[in-house]
């Protein structure tokens, strides 16, 4: 690592500072900390001059000018081309899977389409906010892993798998094979932000986390409140 090269890492959930504060930024090097949409401006990432940019976990669009002018590298939680798009946590759990591909690639004006640094090896156990500060821990290490390498991206083959990005009404518990699809449900919308998985019964909302699987079942945490007139 060279002590005067610079990098931004952007990320807008809790877990992505901690990971940047106690580990990233002790790192050789200049290091900056991007956590909102307003701090990501051409001039201001133009300020800091950096080699690379490492988005953690970006809910919105990059400017296309600073994807086209910089290395921007981001980290998708599938074996792309499979499951480009949205919500992929919540998409691969639905669908059965219980690991994934850790993908680094490079940002172009198509999603996750750009080409390949390295992909690493990431379980779906646990909560949602349990795998995705894993994930965040393994970016890191992949941060470092470009850092010190340079891998050469390579271009994505084989026919593409997009997922759609999920509302917040899918939150709903739908009607449900057993209690692992159920336990599946409710611990995938498990995570800081995210809306939890839910049942309107009688005028309330019930809304659960924590779940648990067992051999009697599922317990949860449950949240009651009114439902708005």
């Amino acid at each position: 690592m060279n002590p005067d090269d610079a990098y931004i890492v952007l990320g807008c959930k809790s877990w992505n500072r901690q990971v940047f504060d106690d580990l990233i930024s002790r790192w050789p090097g200049r290091w900056t900390y991007f956590g909102s949409r307003e701090q990501l401006t051409a001039d201001s990432v133009a300020a800091l001059g950096p080699k690379s940019l490492f988005f953690l976990h970006w809910s919105w669009k990059v400017p296309d000018a600073i994807v086209a002018g910089h290395e921007c590298i981001c980290f998708h939680m599938t074996d792309v081309p499979y499951g480009r798009g949205g919500s992929p946590l919540q998409n691969l759990i639905l669908r059965g899977h219980r690991e994934t591909k850790l993908t680094a690639l490079r940002m172009t004006q198509e999603f996750d389409a750009g080409p390949v640094y390295l992909k690493a090896e990431l379980s779906l156990e646990g909560s949602a906010e349990e795998i995705y500060r894993r994930a965040t821990l393994l970016s890191a290490q992949c941060i470092r892993r470009i850092i010190e390498e340079r891998p050469k991206p390579v271009p994505q083959e084989g026919e593409a798998t997009v997922f759609a990005r999920r509302q917040p009404g899918q939150s709903a518990i739908p009607a449900l094979a057993g209690a692992e699809p159920l336990y599946d449900f409710i611990r995938m919308l498990d995570a800081e932000g995210y809306p939890r998985a839910f049942l309107d019964h009688a005028g309330f909302r019930f809304e659960f986390d924590r779940a648990r699987l067992s051999a009697d079942g599922v317990s949860a945490r449950v949240l009651i409140k009114p439902l708005p007139e």
